[in-house]
């Protein structure tokens, strides 16, 4: 690996120069395009000479400064830059160059997803079109020509409205749009496909109408719908809830294959990852149609909290995806249930930014450097980002968080910015000091809160004790402040107290009256992104009692944890947990909150909090529970999984979706028997039931517990969906996933299968990306699975270096292994960092992981 560059919050510059307008002209060809980049550029610094332009494999053809052709003395070529001597204050630039999308593996800049031109440009792929000052500060009014073989590219789609279209004498047309805000460069967009198209209308509060449309490969033109009633949906909350319209005529959505991330919202085109948009019954489960829905809004909602107002610096991220996951996480509860959505948002942190804040990965939301900024695209910028929006939610009310929000957009908008000029409006706004609250911003790891109760003579004593972390370069680092939520219940469950404290001192102690002591039901809602230690618990008591449905969960979950942990060290089945299960059973509530409460804590959870993470007795101890609740309540189980099992049922309602959550649960918790009474429904349910969610469900207990029904089943699974790129995803997932032995030679042997192309992130998402998740597999003792994941990362890095570093995110846990399997981790990751030619996304991970400076 040669000599890396790191970048620096503290180096950050203004820009020397900007971009009033950029006019640009596409000529598309099957062999190569060519790019015409006319600039209006001003000088800002005035003591600057030359303009230098980030420029990434281009290959120049010619260049002219108001309108005289510069010859190679005025201009240097380097390896990323392209720099412009001795111009002067104001002046035009046009620079024609070509590209080749049709070999650009990486998948970012201008590339082809099967026959479909397209762009990803966030964070800094527009520098791989053509040269400029790309970086997210310089916003720019585009206007942007398309030109292409009319046949084969009948849509040629860009951002903002579209202005004019013509035709050309040798078959080939063009199509010319214009989008009147300025914006930054991540934010270009364009597509040329011969694609299908479903149409939308929205009329906005202001009776602005508005075209909506969503383009895919054709033939999946009725998998968009609900796509298309998602986006009417986010438009609708945004107003109603945030004052927020659209502004413009046209709203463009394009679903491509290959892409690396979820979905981009280029301003008025956003382009997503097919899993995103396309979805039936048939080949779609429940989740896939709720994270459509979130997914969609996520990307709708970034049109002010990304697009009006974007980031001043790539150390800014979270300004925009915090705040616009806070967003969506919001209007998923609205829609659909508060309860569980908290819940599975709360699982979701914790599964990955959690396991990312105790590593050596761990950073703060707002970081200070970075090497590869594709690395920052993180749970703890995303994910966490949003738990500290929530937090300022909470402490400034429903109320004064609109007039926060309300002033935020009125100041900014149009601007680039900084998290602190976020934090100023809701300040100012809200009426509360958020100095010390900043510290959320600048610290890294999970803050653990230590509790303390004491009872005597009528007064209550709660004594919280902050334990935070060290920053991952060993400083110490400060408390925080963070809104509490808590109640206090009398020993029937009925609430005597319900309060948010403010907790913003190393050690507090809060006082209350009360006649008898109360049993403690702390970090409601999860109100903040911590780690409780409670010496004593109440967790049966609160499965049993407590109205907050987050902490009826938390209960059961660490009760859960608590049981198997005391299993590892050889101790017998906590009954009382049993017990507490049984209640969960026998309690009538919304069934997709009951499915969640019947959830055994995964393995990560577990492993979370173990000093030495050894997954075996994990694994053992897991599976004797698993067993014992199976047959305890085996008789119960299978009433409840008869109620609510309904093969005919397609119906995506909460009351359709909840029984076929709940009765999958029960399924899966009964195969523990491995029984073949178990064994003849999960294949009933496989071949009777009508919707996805019901086959795969039954197709991961099959492949789990009996190698010849599975067999079968998936046999008849690949026929059905072999050409169907995201449902073989799932059909890879399951068989990545499975804990039978020989798990790895059959991933291995599945690359060569017809279905699977290592060029499309989704298919290795879902083969290598899923086994690197096989804790049991992947931390085998033989060392195979680490080898088999880094020989793949260090093969897929030369094609798509983003694709390799998100497979190194599975070797984060390196630090905290058992003495085996960390030498036998570090082996091969030693192999990675010695690679001469590794990316620095791949070299940024892996070192921090290994602690290289």
């Amino acid at each position: 690996m040669s000599k890396v560059e790191t970048i620096y919050l503290k180096d950050y510059k203004k820009s020397e120069f900007t971009v009033k307008t950029c006019d640009l002209v596409f000529e598309l060809f099957e062999e190569h395009t060519q790019v015409t980049n006319l600039m209006s550029i001003i000088k800002v610094d005035k003591n600057c000479k030359n303009l230098v332009l980030n420029s990434v494999d281009l290959e120049l053809i010619e260049i002219y400064l108001n309108d005289a052709k510069l010859d190679e003395s005025r201009y240097v070529i380097e390896k990323e830059t392209l720099t412009v001597l001795d111009v002067g204050d104001e002046f035009k630039l046009i620079i024609i160059n070509k590209i080749y999308p049709q070999l650009n593996s990486e998948l970012e800049g201008l590339y082809k997803s099967g026959n479909i031109f397209c762009t990803q440009n966030e964070p800094e792929g527009f520098r791989r079109i053509t040269p400029y000052i790309d970086r997210p500060d310089v916003m720019a009014v585009f206007k942007t020509t398309l030109v292409a073989n009319k046949e084969r590219y009948p849509i040629l789609l860009s951002n903002g409205n579209r202005e004019s279209n013509f035709r050309l004498d040798d078959g080939r047309h063009g199509i010319t749009w214009f989008d009147p805000h300025p914006k930054p460069s991540y934010l270009f967009a364009l597509v040329a496909g011969d694609l299908g198209v479903i149409e939308g209308k929205f009329i906005t509060k202001s009776k602005k109408y508005v075209r909506m449309y969503i383009y895919t490969d054709k033939g999946n033109e009725s998998k968009c719908k609900h796509a298309m009633k998602s986006l009417k949906e986010a438009m609708k909350w945004d107003e109603d809830v945030y004052g927020r319209e659209y502004d413009l005529d046209l709203y463009n959505i394009v679903a491509v294959d290959s892409f690396n991330m979820g979905a981009m919202e280029n301003k008025g085109l956003n382009i997503f990852n097919s899993t995103y948009v396309l979805a039936d019954e048939d080949t779609a489960t429940d989740a896939n149609f709720m994270g459509i829905q979130s997914v969609i809004a996520h990307e709708y909602f970034h049109n002010w909290t990304g697009n009006r107002i974007t980031c001043r610096d790539w150390f800014q991220l979270t300004l925009k995806e915090g705040l616009t996951v806070f967003r969506d996480q919001c209007f998923s509860a609205d829609l659909n249930s508060k309860e569980v959505q908290r819940i599975e948002d709360v699982k979701a942190l914790r599964e990955r930014q959690f396991v990312e804040d105790s590593s050596p990965t761990a950073h703060p939301i707002q970081p200070n450097s970075y090497i590869a900024i594709n690395n920052f695209y993180t749970a703890t910028v995303y994910e966490k980002g949003a738990e500290i929006i929530r937090m300022i939610y909470t402490l400034l009310g429903e109320e004064k968080y609109r007039k926060a929000t309300d002033l935020y957009f009125q100041t900014f908008d149009g601007q680039a910015v900084r998290t602190d000029d976020f934090l100023w409006a809701m300040s100012s706004a809200g009426g509360v000091d958020l100095k010390q609250f900043e510290r959320w911003y600048h610290q890294s790891g999970t803050p653990k809160l230590k509790v303390d109760e004491k009872f005597d003579g009528g007064k209550y004593t709660l004594t919280l004790t902050q334990i935070v972390p060290n920053a991952v370069d060993g400083s110490a680092q400060k408390p925080y402040f963070f809104p509490l939520k808590i109640a206090l219940l009398d020993e029937s469950g009925k609430e005597i107290e319900k309060k948010t404290l403010i907790v913003s001192k190393e050690i507090e102690e809060f006082v209350f009256k009360t006649s008898a002591k109360p049993i403690l039901s702390i970090n409601r809602d999860f109100s903040a992104p911590i780690i409780i230690e409670q010496t004593h618990n109440n967790y049966a008591f609160l499965m049993k009692h407590d109205k907050n449905s987050f902490v009826k969960y938390e209960s059961a979950q660490s009760f859960g944890v608590e049981t198997i942990e005391a299993m590892m060290r050889g101790e017998e089945i906590d009954e009382e947990f049993v017990k507490s299960y049984g209640h969960i059973l026998d309690s009538e509530m919304d069934l997709s909150y009951k499915a969640l409460l019947l959830e055994l804590p995964s393995v990560l959870a577990i492993m979370q909090r173990e000093e030495v993470v050894d997954f075996e007795p994990i694994y053992e101890a897991k599976e004797k529970l698993q067993k014992h609740l199976a047959l305890t309540f085996k008789e119960k189980l299978l009433e409840i999984y008869t109620q609510n099992h309904k093969p005919a049922s397609k119906e995506l309602d909460a009351k359709s979706i909840g029984e076929r959550s709940v009765k999958n649960r029960c399924l899966k918790l009964l195969s523990a028997l491995e029984s073949d009474e178990v064994i003849m429904m999960a294949n009933a349910q496989y071949n009777g039931s009508i919707t996805m969610t019901d086959r795969v469900a039954a197709l991961d207990i099959l492949e789990n517990s009996s190698p010849e029904f599975s067999a079968v089943a998936l046999e008849h699974f690949y026929k059905k969906y072999k050409d169907d790129t995201l449902v073989m995803n799932k059909y890879f997932s399951i068989l990545a996933a499975s804990h039978r032995d020989g798990t790895l030679d059959r991933v291995m042997a599945l690359q060569n299968d017809d279905a699977y192309n290592e060029l499309v992130p989704n298919l290795v998402r879902s083969l290598i990306g899923v086994f690197a998740r096989n804790y049991k597999h992947f931390h085998a003792k033989d060392g195979l699975g680490y080898r088999f994941v880094v020989d793949k990362m260090i093969d897929i890095d030369k094609i798509n270096p983003q694709m390799a570093s998100g497979l190194a995110g599975a070797f984060k846990i390196y630090e905290k292994l058992n003495s085996v399997n960390k030498k036998l981790m570090k082996t091969e990751l030693d192999r990675v960092v010695s690679e001469p030619s590794i990316s620095k996304n791949v070299y940024e991970i892996v070192s921090k992981i290994l602690k290289i400076d």
